[in-house]
């Protein structure tokens, strides 16, 4: 079995067939999927998304993208939204300087408002980093010296700096599709590197679909893809890489049941 750490249905994408596309995952032995949340004002979506599918559970808070857009969160309302049964994690937040799309320092201070709200309720934070590698690093380790906190690097296609530093603080790296890219052996160079103990998959659907589907809306079935290839790149079985990322998985969101627990 497999679980998508980090997959979008509450976007518009998987409207018209959410309950298929759950189905194809599951077909394809995902046996979770973690739907993330991006702006903190559509939470009610995605909570409900997770209310009504008993292997979606999800997060709360807002991307870097619109953190210039939605009402700055408080500590308390983050904690308090966490509360939550299926929310097993906060975010995604954090760093995109690829597109800037919100001021530097107003992202910054968002990012520290949620890594405050992990430290508080010991949940996870989906941390998203683009092009921010050496702001992301201080900033985390900077946090890191206030109190530990619970955290991933989702979707990583940074340096191997900052993959060093992440592991060097506790946090787990998750790999999506872009690993299967042809272009990027720089990141199946760092796969390599990071402990299986401490590596993630995910698809970050609707976007970045694997080979073989590149060109194609991505989905949590897809995860599958990406799993044989990061078990190619580690010189294991697919299934050795599957038990291991999902005993990772359920380990960091330690909210989520036991398997063989009811969600």
């Amino acid at each position: 079995m497999l679980i998508d750490t980090h997959c979008h249905l509450d976007f518009p994408d998987f409207a018209p067939e959410l309950a298929e596309t759950i189905a194809r995952a599951k077909a394809r032995g995902v046996g979770r999927m973690i739907t993330i949340s991006t702006h903190l004002s559509r939470f009610d979506r995605v909570k409900a998304i997770a209310e009504a599918y008993p292997d979606v559970f999800c997060t709360v808070g807002t991307h870097p993208h619109h953190s210039h857009e939605e009402a700055e969160p408080t500590v308390k309302t983050l904690v308090t939204l966490s509360q939550h049964p299926k929310c097993v994690g906060l975010g995604e937040a954090g760093l995109d300087y690829h597109y800037d799309h919100a001021p530097r320092d107003v992202a910054q201070r968002i990012f520290r408002i949620h890594v405050q709200a992990a430290r508080e309720t010991g949940l996870p934070l989906v941390i998203h980093t683009r092009d921010a590698d050496e702001d992301c690093a201080a900033i985390l380790k900077d946090e890191m010296g206030k109190g530990a906190f619970p955290a991933l690097l989702h979707c990583f296609t940074s340096g191997p700096a900052l993959a060093q530093t992440a592991l060097e603080l506790g946090l787990y790296i998750s790999f999506s599709g872009v690993v299967t890219f042809k272009n990027a052996e720089y990141l199946r160079e760092i796969a390599r590197d990071v402990p299986l103990e401490r590596m993630l998959v995910e698809t970050d659907a609707p976007f970045l679909a694997p080979t073989p589907h590149r060109g194609k809306r991505n989905e949590p079935a897809f995860v599958v893809d990406t799993a044989r290839a990061l078990a190619e790149i580690k010189g294991i079985s697919a299934a050795e890489l599957a038990i291991a990322t999902t005993e990772n998985a359920l380990r960091l969101f330690s909210k989520m049941p036991p398997l063989d627990a009811a969600a």
